[in-house]
């Protein structure tokens, strides 16, 4: 018989320390940076196409700090580039997010505003966002208006697909025994189903910052003259790689941290959900 003593002595959850985690978030990027450096100085293709990582690294260090003006008109902006772009992508992404929470709860709650809103956005989501490009030109003119509503459309539909889906698969005995305790249908859905429905609000949220950046680039492409997006496609017509390559990891980077950050703010409104996968290990 399993005795409380013998219970007590089970071996303690292993621990991961912090050392060990940053390793651990280390190991892939290093090994890629590895081998795109022994690929890239191995002769199979030029240097102008395949910088080496060592090379954007120089192009990225100019584009920020400007120490040698290498990356000529664009030495020492990237901080002025950069907050051109996060200006796009936070603005969007802001008005897709308060949109689509709102479009989807509306959706997910009532029969009503599912059978008539519903059918009109489920036709304009697989219309791709760039389509519109033309339209928001002539809508909005060359500025900030039209790459803000390319990044609306783009974070829009994740937001209110996840939603919509929080809402409708919310625990119906949740909110039966809200009503047998005499709540009213606003008290149900502020107090019982919004707060069920935020994990999948959430999820929606962080795919959405992910496009946002993805169609901030697109827009910078052809509506604006400034941000990262216009830099790497300028970069393009010069045959300037390493800065193509500078703006891509540039985007990378700004769009990991918009995670970091979302992720960080989840983890405060959503604070009894601390695993972060099936096996439960945090971090």
């Amino acid at each position: 018989m399993t005795s409380a003593i013998e219970v007590s002595q089970v071996a303690p959850v292993a621990r991961t320390f912090p050392l060990s985690q940053a390793v651990e978030r280390c190991v892939v990027p290093l090994l890629l940076i590895a081998g795109w450096e022994v690929f890239a100085r191995s002769g199979y293709l030029p240097p102008a196409l395949l910088p080496a990582p060592s090379a954007v690294l120089h192009a990225l260090g100019d584009w920020v700090f400007g120490f040698d003006e290498t990356t000529q008109t664009y030495s020492g902006h990237w901080t002025r580039d950069a907050l051109a772009s996060a200006l796009r992508v936070f603005g969007g992404f802001a008005l897709a997010s308060a949109l689509g929470i709102l479009a989807g709860v509306a959706i997910g709650w009532s029969r009503v505003f599912e059978k008539t809103l519903e059918p009109t956005l489920q036709m304009l989501r697989p219309i791709p966002p760039v389509s519109w490009i033309p339209l928001a030109i002539i809508w909005f003119g060359i500025a900030n208006k039209p790459a803000i509503f390319l990044v609306f459309l783009g974070a829009f539909f994740p937001v209110l697909m996840n939603t919509i889906h929080g809402v409708k698969t919310v625990d119906h005995n949740l909110v039966r025994a809200g009503a047998m305790m005499g709540a009213t249908g606003r008290q149900l859905l502020t107090g019982i189903v919004f707060p069920a429905a935020l994990p999948s609000i959430f999820s929606g949220l962080r795919i959405a910052i992910g496009s946002a950046w993805m169609l901030t680039v697109t827009a910078e492409m052809v509506a604006v003259k400034s941000g990262l997006g216009y830099v790497l496609w300028d970069s393009y017509y010069f045959l300037r790689y390493d800065l193509v390559l500078a703006a891509m990891i540039s985007i990378g980077l700004l769009g990991y941290l918009s995670d970091l950050g979302l992720k960080a703010v989840m983890a405060r409104v959503l604070h009894w959900q601390s695993a972060t996968t099936v096996q439960g290990r945090a971090g």
